[in-house]
């Protein structure tokens, strides 16, 4: 049980976590910022305006926060899969739904708690491709990562786990 549920949450998290941090990257480069600054950006939930001025330090962070944020989320779609298999029997839509729902946690609720120093906005642009990545390249990997680790399950129990 262990190692499906490590299978699930890292792998799920760590490909959930490259999609959304090589979306970010790129959609801010378009837009002329630098990598740096995205990832800053990230350690500024925790350590405040201060994380601008940390260099390649607070970058590092950033990206240790996101990735860690990341697994947490797979583990939360995980563990909830583990007791509502439906969850897992249709991964496109619930994880869909699943990374939808992660997007408006972190904006509305993690971002405002966290030391985030700006304001949240909500720009129509950035917003529409945040909630497609958010749904189907961070929800739907972590979704299909939970299903793959839960599969032995469903055979051990006759298949009526995981349809």
């Amino acid at each position: 049980m262990r190692q499906r549920a490590a299978y699930a949450i890292v792998t799920g998290g760590l490909i959930a976590g490259l999609i959304d941090i090589t979306y970010a990257l790129g959609f801010s480069a378009i837009r002329g910022v630098p990598p740096t600054r995205i990832l800053q950006s990230v350690a500024s939930g925790l350590l405040g305006s201060s994380s601008y001025q940390g260099g390649a330090a607070t970058a590092a962070l950033g990206l240790v926060l996101h990735f860690l944020l990341m697994l947490i989320i797979a583990a939360i779609f995980y563990f909830a899969s583990t007791r509502w298999r439906f969850l897992v029997a249709r991964p496109v839509l619930w994880g869909g739904l699943y990374g939808f729902f992660t997007y408006w946690v972190m904006n509305l609720v993690v971002l405002p708690l966290s030391a985030f120093p700006s304001e949240v906005k909500f720009v129509p642009l950035t917003l529409i491709t945040s909630l497609i990545v958010h749904a189907f390249g961070i929800g739907v990997p972590i979704a299909l990562a939970s299903r793959k680790a839960l599969a032995p399950m469903a055979r051990e129990d006759g298949g009526a786990a995981v349809v």
